[in-house]
């Protein structure tokens, strides 16, 4: 008679466990994703504040100008916009000087200012840019941001609300045609946007992102300016941090907005992956160790090969929870395209090789308190301030 395999007790509790985990994450997920689209949109009052978009420049990244245009032509009744670069050589200005050409009916401020206020670049430009801003309500946005005509008249209409004091918002990643760029515009779309909005669907509302930070500049002199966070990494997680402690909420707008993905190389990416799972450390440095069970494929698979020997009853259910695994992740892959935008299958063999890299990203983040960003070296301490390296 052969021998029959076993696995130790322990092995299949561990096994089980993480098969359990990886089918329950991406499960939640899921349905997080599918509520968010079909909540209720907020409706929009006839009478609108009128507002100042703050738009801070490095550089011309692809799609510069087609980003810029878009908040150029808002269905709003009064806007400014305000854009802002540190040196007078940024080919950003280019493309700005070409929209105030081409729109001379849309009131365009551009402040070129080198001053530095702290060690996070981005800030500076904004405290530099403040001062141009016309109006009550501000509304700051990444250069990579692309939008729609509602799109103001969606945010600002969540801050109309009092008891709001900020406003954000989700987005889509939309990578450039590069395999790197479509890697990084994946873990966005599918492992970090879906845990921001599975947060959101048991009620936890910290999540702020620069895409959109929409403001009362009562609200923000409040907490001490944008100088308040001119040396934080995470500035806007600092920011929605500052704005709570004023007993104020933080409303996750339901306007999907597009953000431009660029990655030309290997190395860029994880560069960019990198600080972004640094700036997740910082953020959460307890929870951020157990980070790793939000990787439901690479978790499964783990949990799979510990139960591969066990008994054939066992070894049908575990079947059962990876194969629940799979599906929600492939469907969470194709959330994002139903829409169109994207070719469907096109990035369906990158899934893999996805997963296996945000699991060495987060491994490496463990080991390293330095980021590189826009060219500078920094250290990053526990507190999340930023220290230029000499």
């Amino acid at each position: 008679m052969e021998p029959v395999l076993s696995i130790h007790p322990l092995e299949g509790i561990v096994g089980f466990a993480s098969l359990a985990v990886a089918a329950g994450y991406a499960v939640l997920a899921l349905v997080a994703v599918i509520a968010w689209r079909i909540r209720r949109t907020v409706k929009t009052p006839s009478k609108l504040p009128p507002v100042t978009v703050l738009k801070p420049l490095c550089g011309a990244e692809p799609g510069l100008y087609e980003n810029l245009r878009s908040f150029c032509q808002q269905d709003y009744p009064e806007y400014q916009i305000v854009f802002g670069v540190r040196d007078p050589a940024d080919p950003a200005l280019r493309v700005v000087e070409r929209l105030v050409a081409e729109l001379p009916s849309v009131p365009i401020v551009v402040v070129i200012d080198s001053q530095q206020h702290g060690n996070n670049r981005k800030i500076s430009s904004l405290v530099n840019m403040l001062s141009r801003a016309r109006h009550d309500v501000l509304a700051i946005s990444d250069s990579d941001a692309f939008v729609g005509p509602d799109y103001l008249r969606t945010v600002t209409a969540s801050l109309l609300d009092p008891k709001v004091g900020l406003v954000t918002c989700v987005y889509r990643g939309m990578p450039t045609t590069q395999v790197w760029s479509r890697l990084g515009a994946m873990y966005v779309n599918e492992w970090y946007i879906p845990s921001v909005l599975l947060a959101w669907l048991f009620g936890h509302e910290s999540y702020v992102s620069g895409q959109t930070m929409c403001l009362r500049r009562s609200t923000l002199q409040a907490i001490g300016g944008l100088r308040a966070i001119a040396d934080h990494l995470a500035d806007d997680y600092r920011l929605g941090e500052l704005v709570r402690g004023l007993g104020l909420r933080i409303a996750l707008s339901p306007y999907l907005l597009r953000a431009e993905h660029h990655e030309p190389t290997l190395a860029l990416l994880t560069r960019h992956e990198l600080r972004w799972m640094r700036t997740l450390r910082v953020l959460r440095p307890r929870s951020f160790r157990l980070i790793f069970l939000t990787f439901s494929l690479p978790l499964a698979t783990f949990g799979l090969a510990l139960t591969a020997v066990a008994e054939p009853s066992l070894r049908l259910a575990a079947w059962a929870l990876f194969q629940t695994t799979v599906v929600a992740r492939l469907a969470l892959h194709f959330a994002h395209r139903l829409r169109g935008e994207r070719p469907l299958l096109a990035d369906l063999w990158l899934v893999p090789a996805r997963d296996v890299l945000i699991c060495w990203v987060w491994w490496r983040s463990f080991f390293t308190s330095r980021l590189t960003w826009r060219g500078s070296e920094f250290d990053v301490g526990a507190d999340g301030i930023m220290r230029k390296l000499s």
